[in-house]
C-alpha cells in the first residue's frame, strides 16, 4: 500500500523545465492534488494518496528539480514562488482543466500552496486548500513585524521560540555547504534520521534522488525567504476555504504562527494531531480522512461543520471507543467526545444503556455513532469486539477502558467468588481491552491514546475496600507499565483516578459479609453521601479529554483524588492511619 507502481504518469513542460506528474484514481472524480515538501519527492504523499485514490482523482508531481522533474538552469532564481505558481496552473490544466481542484501541501508544499490561494492568477481553479506544517511566507513576515512593532515579553518569547526552531533555514541560505553536506553524509543517514526521530519506517521513502532533492531545494529557501519576510505581501488573503491540520510536536514550526491566521484565511477550519513534522507518513488514515470530508463538504457546497466541544480541533472525525458507557462517567465520556466531533462506540453490558448513549451520542455532534452490546470480563466476547471494530468502522484512535463494578467489605468477609468478579471487571476487562485495541493501534503504527479507569482507591488504601482498592491499583501500575512499552509507538496511556463521583455506581456495589436487607440499606446510604458530595461525572469526563490532549500519565480528578494522589508520593504514613478509621455505614 506504500507504493505509486499503479499510478498513470505524465510529463508536463513549464517554464524550461518538465514535471512528472503521478494520477491515481478515476479521473471523473473529484481531483486532489497533493504537493510535497523539503527535501521530498512526491512519493512522500503515497500512503495518504492511495487512500483518498478510492474516492478521488488524486494527483501526485515532483517540485521542480525534486524526484523525476527536471531543474531549472541555472538554479539561482529558478525557484521563486511565482515559478512555482506557474508549474501548479500546468499541472492544474493538465489533469483537470474544467473543473477547479482541491489543493493539499504539506511543509515547502504548504508554503508554495498558500502563495497559490492568495494570488489573483489562480481564482477560480483552487476549490480548497488543506495546509500542514507550512506557513505563508507573507503571513509569517507580518507576524514577525506586528511582534517587532509592539513588543512584550511573551511576543519576544515567540519569536526567539521560532528563530530557535528555524535554525535550519540559516544554514540553508550558506554558499554550497548544503549541497556538499546533502550529497554526502546527511544524505547517506537521513533514511534513519528519519526513521529513528519521526518513528517512520525508510521502505519505499525517501526515494533514491534524495541527494540531489535536497541540494537542489535549497534554492526555495534562497530565492524566497528574505525577500518574502522583508517584504511581505499586504493582499496576502485566500480566496478558498482553507482547512489547518497543525502537528503538536513539530520541531520547526511553532504553533503560535497560525494565532493571526483567521485574518488571512477567514474560511478557516483548525486540527491538531499529536505528531511530530512528518504527518504524511506518521498519520496518513486521519490526514486522509480529515482531507477527505472538507473536499466532500466544498465539493458539496457547504461548510465543515464543527463540533461545538472544546476539543474539536484535537478528536474530529477520530474514533473513539468507550466501555462502560451506558451510564455514569462512561456515558459522560462518550458524550464529551461526541462533543468533540468524535466517531464514538458505545460498549456496555447493558444493551439499552449502551443504544440510549449512541443516540445522544448523534445529536450531540458525534458524525457517527455505534452502540455494542459487550460484558468485557468476557474474553472471547472482547475478541470478537475488536474484530468487529476494525472490519466495520478501523482502528481505534482512544480507547477508554471505563467499565467497572464496587466491592466493599474487610478482606475475612470477601469470598473468593467476590474477588473474582471484581478482578474480572476492573482488572480483566482492561487487559481485554487493551490487549486487543492496544495490538490494533501499534499494528497501525500511527499512534493513539489508552485510557483507563482507575480510583483515587489505587494509591489511598482503606480497610474497607481491600478487593475494589487492589484491582484499581493493578489498573494504574498497568497503565504506568503500558505507557513505557507503548511510547516509542506514538500511543499514550492515562490512568484516570476519579474519587467521590455521583454516579449508579452505588447502586449496584457489592457488599461483603451482609445479608441483602443490610445491603440494600448500605447502598442507599452510599448513594445518599455521593449525591450529597455532588461530583458530576461530567467533570471526569472533561478531564478524561484534557489528560489525552495533555498526554497525561495520571490524572487525578476530584479534590479528595489530588490530595490522596499527593499525600501517597509525599506523607504516606499518613494514608496508611487513615486506612485505619473504619467508615460507618
Amino acid at each position: 500500500m506504500t507504493m505509486l507502481a499503479d499510478a498513470r504518469e505524465r510529463r508536463v513542460r513549464t517554464g524550461g523545465v518538465e514535471l512528472c506528474v503521478a494520477e491515481l484514481g478515476d479521473p471523473k472524480q473529484p481531483t486532489v492534488v497533493l504537493v510535497h515538501g523539503y527535501p521530498d519527492s512526491k512519493e512522500v504523499w503515497s500512503e495518504v494518496a492511495v487512500r483518498l485514490a478510492e474516492h478521488f482523482h488524486v494527483v501526485l508531481y515532483d517540485v521542480r528539480g525534486h524526484g523525476r522533474s527536471t531543474a531549472p538552469r541555472p538554479l539561482r532564481g529558478g525557484f521563486t514562488l511565482e515559478k512555482l505558481t506557474d508549474d501548479f496552473l500546468a499541472v492544474a490544466d493538465a489533469v483537470s482543466p474544467d473543473r477547479p481542484v482541491h489543493l493539499v501541501g504539506h511543509d515547502w508544499g504548504s508554503v508554495q500552496s498558500w502563495e497559490f490561494v492568495t494570488v489573483p492568477r489562480t481564482e477560480g481553479r483552487i476549490a480548497s486548500f488543506t495546509s500542514m506544517s507550512g506557513p505563508s511566507l507573507d503571513h509569517f513576515g507580518h507576524w514577525i513585524r506586528r511582534r517587532l512593532r509592539r513588543p512584550t515579553p511573551r511576543r519576544i518569547g515567540q519569536l526567539l521560540g521560532q528563530g530557535a526552531k528555524s535554525w535550519y533555514v540559516y544554514l540553508l541560505h550558506t554558499p554550497a555547504l548544503p549541497e556538499l553536506v546533502w550529497r554526502g553524509p546527511l544524505g547517506a543517514h537521513w533514511p534513519r534520521i528519519l526513521e529513528r526521530v519521526e518513528k517512520i519506517p525508510s521502505d519505499t521513502y525517501p526515494t533514491s534522488s534524495l541527494p540531489a532533492d535536497a541540494a537542489h531545494g535549497a534554492w526555495l529557501y534562497r530565492d524566497n525567504v528574505r525577500r518574502r519576510l522583508r517584504r511581505p505581501r499586504p493582499d496576502a488573503y485566500a480566496h478558498t476555504p482553507v482547512q489547518l491540520i497543525t502537528p503538536l510536536g513539530d520541531a520547526f514550526l511553532s504553533e503560535r504562527l497560525y494565532d493571526d491566521l483567521e485574518r488571512w484565511a477567514p474560511q478557516l477550519t483548525r486540527r491538531t494531531l499529536p505528531a511530530r513534522h512528518w504527518i504524511p507518513r506518521s498519520r496518513p488514515d486521519q490526514l486522509a480522512a480529515w482531507i477527505e470530508e472538507f473536499v466532500l463538504a466544498n465539493e458539496e457546497g457547504r461548510p465543515v461543520i464543527e463540533a461545538p466541544g472544546r476539543y474539536a480541533d484535537r478528536f474530529g472525525g477520530q474514533l473513539v471507543l468507550v466501555t462502560g458507557a451506558g451510564s455514569g462517567i462512561g456515558r459522560a465520556t462518550a458524550f464529551a467526545f461526541a462533543e468533540a466531533g468524535a466517531r464514538v462506540i458505545a460498549v456496555d453490558r447493558d444493551a439499552e444503556g449502551a443504544s440510549r448513549t449512541a443516540e445522544t451520542a448523534r445529536l450531540m455532534g458525534a458524525p457517527v455513532a455505534w452502540a455494542e452490546a459487550v460484558d468485557v470480563s468476557d474474553e472471547q466476547a472482547m475478541v470478537k469486539l475488536a474484530e468487529r471494530v476494525a472490519a466495520e468502522y478501523g482502528v481505534v484512535d482512544v480507547l477508554v477502558n471505563n467499565a467497572g463494578i464496587g466491592l466493599s467489605g474487610s478482606f475475612l468477609d470477601t469470598t473468593p467468588e467476590d474477588w473474582r468478579k471484581v478482578l474480572d471487571v476492573n482488572l480483566w476487562g482492561v487487559i481485554h481491552g487493551c490487549r486487543l485495541f492496544g495490538r490494533q493501534m501499534a499494528e497501525r503504527g500511527q499512534g493513539g491514546h489508552i485510557v483507563n479507569t482507575a480510583s483515587a482507591a489505587a494509591f489511598q488504601p482503606s480497610r474497607a475496600l481491600p478487593a475494589y482498592s487492589t484491582s484499581k491499583a493493578a489498573v494504574l501500575m498497568l497503565s504506568e507499565c503500558l505507557r513505557a512499552e507503548l511510547a516509542g509507538q506514538g500511543i499514550g496511556v492515562t490512568a484516570v483516578c476519579p474519587g467521590i463521583v455521583n454516579t449508579n455506581i452505588t447502586a449496584t456495589a457489592r457488599f461483603a459479609g451482609v445479608d441483602a436487607a443490610e445491603e440494600q440499606r448500605r447502598r442507599q446510604r452510599t448513594a445518599r453521601l455521593y449525591g450529597l458530595r455532588n461530583y458530576p461525572p461530567e467533570k471526569v469526563a472533561d478531564a478524561i479529554l484534557r489528560a489525552v490532549v495533555r498526554n497525561e500519565a495520571v490524572a487525578p480528578v476530584t479534590p479528595e483524588a489530588r490530595g490522596a494522589y499527593l499525600l501517597s508520593r509525599f506523607l504516606p504514613g499518613a494514608l496508611r492511619r487513615l486506612a485505619r478509621v473504619e467508615p460507618r455505614l
